[in-house]
Order: C-alpha cells, then sequence, then structure tokens
C-alpha cells in the first residue's frame, strides 16, 4: 500500500514534539489525532493476525508490557507531586496486571497443546 507524501507530511507534523507557540487546544487535536492513528493502525494490524500466531504475539506483547513497567517506574521515580506519582504507580500497578495476566493466558494455551497425561 503506497502512502501519499501529502499524508506523510501531515504525520510528521502531527508527530512531532515541540511545537512554537502552540495552543493547548490545537496541543489537544494533534495529540487525540495521534491517539485515533494509534488505535486504527492496531485494530487493522490485530485483525489480521491469524488465530495460530496469537500465543506468540501474546508473549511479545508481554515484554512489551515489561518495558512498559521499566519506563512507568522511571517516570514515577523522577516525579516529585504526589498527584504525579499516584498516576505513576497507577501505571506500574496496570502494566503489572497486564504482564501478570498475559503470561497466565499464554502458559494456559500452550498447555492446550501438551499431550494429555493418563
Amino acid at each position: 500500500m503506497l502512502i501519499p507524501t501529502s499524508i506523510l507530511n501531515s504525520l510528521t507534523l502531527v508527530a512531532s514534539t515541540e511545537m512554537i507557540g502552540e495552543d493547548p487546544a490545537s496541543k489537544f487535536i494533534r495529540l487525540l489525532t495521534v491517539f485515533l492513528l494509534a488505535m486504527w493502525v492496531g485494530f487493522e494490524v490485530i485483525t489480521k493476525v491469524p488465530q495460530r500466531l496469537h500465543t506468540p504475539l501474546t508473549s511479545g506483547s508481554n515484554a512489551i508490557s515489561g518495558i512498559t513497567v521499566v519506563g512507568a517506574l522511571v517516570v514515577a521515580g523522577g516525579l516529585t507531586t504526589g498527584f504525579g506519582t499516584l498516576f505513576g504507580l497507577l501505571a506500574v500497578l496496570l502494566a503489572m496486571i497486564n504482564v501478570a495476566g498475559g503470561f497466565v493466558v499464554t502458559h494456559r494455551m500452550l498447555e492446550m497443546f501438551n499431550p494429555k497425561k493418563k
């Protein structure tokens, strides 16, 4: 699939991290656009995966969630406000639940392929 140059230029503009003189409304719209594009791409990618590949992909997503835990720890450790630290703790907690749940599901799925013991 070819993407026109104008769309690539728009995505580059949307994904840029620093915009000079940007008001909060346009920043919100820019971030919302990135979020919605990421949701759309993620949905399109996930729906195209054959069922036999879900277990290896779950293991891979567990590794990505582990990276998220490390990132959340780094960010939460560097915050000085109580509100930010609370959100950092919440991010670590949710990421750890995701990692643990992913490994439980992966383990149960892999047990389905083991021969039954008599």
